[in-house]
């Protein structure tokens, strides 16, 4: 006898739901990758910023991770407000 599944179906995503804040590798590699794909336009460049990134210091990935700590405290007060919306 063939076996019945139920496939789970995925809520719809709220448009109206804040944008979640980014990393402090994600401001790194928004500022680095025009630079990256110019010196190196056939590479991949995901690849290099990763590499980039694993080589700074924690001094040189300070004002990231700031920019990283400011967008998360954004999306948790967009977070609070919308959530008091739907209450």
């Amino acid at each position: 006898m063939p076996k019945l599944t139920k496939r789970a179906h995925r809520k719809k995503k709220d448009q109206n739901a804040p944008k979640r804040g980014l990393s402090a590798y994600m401001f790194f590699s928004q500022e680095y990758r025009e630079k990256v794909k110019l010196q190196n336009p056939d590479a991949t460049f995901g690849k290099i910023l990763g590499e980039m990134w694993k080589e700074m210091t924690d001094d040189q990935k300070k004002p990231y991770k700031a920019k990283a700590e400011k967008d998360k405290q954004r999306y948790e007060a967009e977070k609070a407000s919308y959530q008091a919306t739907l209450a």
